[in-house]
């Protein structure tokens, strides 16, 4: 009889490509994971998987084998599911993909309470700045920042975000404060290197993109911050990673007359798939504890100081809402 434990090795050795991933992601040593893949082949008399020292791929077998093992892995996914909801329950596994700064920040403590409420979930949590694959990576869903473009998915809308210009008091003290999108190009700019190395502003005359003379270029939004916070320069960033340090004075907004471009935080999920009771309860959690507006924007509102009032003068997808 064949085993759904070794179903689960299959598809995420396949989806992964590599059987220490596989290990990895369903929290098994490789042993385990390789001893459940050779006992499913065994089953089966066939082999599924072909291992070199080099590579790991499928065969002409598991070529055909895999979309069956993931259609009976994620029905059986499902019908847990449904079982829990008709116990007005929620159980079984779920796996989150998110920006490693967002998730340690915000969607951490956001995600606790969700927990609390459904001691019958099992959540993985893998916190990535790269761009992943949803279904190949075998995500449930993923926490995107900014445009979805991906066909593939279906994005939830959770929250609104600006991006603000920042800079420490003491930057811009030393080295005067930029009042207007022209002045911008004489400051230094810590930038980061996972979007394109331009700066947009809607301005009088419409978009406007500027290109700073970078300081510090980094694919890491909370050293962004901490480089602002050490006087390297101006950042734009997230009003989600500054409102506290615009509340607490030690980042000031730099307002140069034009609005920055915003971006939006989604929750993304596989369009081949149906949104499962478990994506939609944690949607509508997550839109809860973030808020409408979200906490951070309220806070960066009532609380950011113009740079003018401390400082010198200047010196020089397919989206389903």
């Amino acid at each position: 009889m064949i085993k759904m434990d070794g179903i689960a090795a299959f598809v995420a050795t396949a989806e992964s490509g590599s059987i220490s991933e596989a290990a990895r992601q369903l929290g098994h040593a490789k042993s385990v994971v390789s001893e459940r893949l050779t006992e499913l082949e065994r089953t089966l008399g066939v082999r599924l998987v072909q291992r070199t020292t080099r590579k790991l791929s499928l065969t002409e077998d598991g070529d055909s084998f895999l979309p069956r093992a993931q259609r009976i892995l994620f029905e059986a996914r499902e019908a847990q599911s449904e079982i829990a909801e008709r116990r007005d329950t929620l159980a079984g596994t779920l796996k989150l993909s998110a920006p490693v700064s967002f998730g340690v920040l915000h969607l951490g403590p956001a995600l606790y309470g969700f927990l609390a409420e459904h001691p019958g979930l099992e959540l993985t949590l893998d916190l990535d700045d790269r761009f992943v694959d949803a279904a190949a990576d075998g995500f449930d869903a993923v926490i995107r920042h900014g445009p979805v473009a991906d066909s593939r998915l279906v994005a939830k809308r959770l929250a609104t975000t600006r991006r603000i210009l920042v800079a420490s008091p003491d930057y811009l003290a030393r080295n005067g404060t930029p009042h207007s999108l022209a002045c911008l190009n004489a400051h230094k700019g810590i930038v980061y290197t996972n979007r394109e190395a331009d700066w947009r502003f809607d301005g009088p005359e419409g978009w406007t993109v500027i290109r700073p003379c970078s300081v510090m270029r980094v694919n890491n939004g909370l050293i962004m911050r901490d480089a602002a916070l050490a006087g390297l320069g101006i950042t734009l960033l997230p009003d989600f990673f500054v409102h506290a340090e615009l509340a607490d004075g030690s980042l000031v907004h730099v307002d140069v007359g034009a609005a920055a471009e915003g971006a939006e935080l989604y929750i993304c999920y596989p369009l081949a798939r149906t949104p499962s009771a478990k994506i939609i309860a944690m949607t509508d959690s997550l839109r809860r504890a973030f808020g409408n507006p979200p906490y951070w924007d309220r806070s960066a509102r009532a609380e950011s100081r113009p740079a003018a009032a401390l400082v010198a003068e200047e010196i020089t997808p397919t989206i389903a809402r």
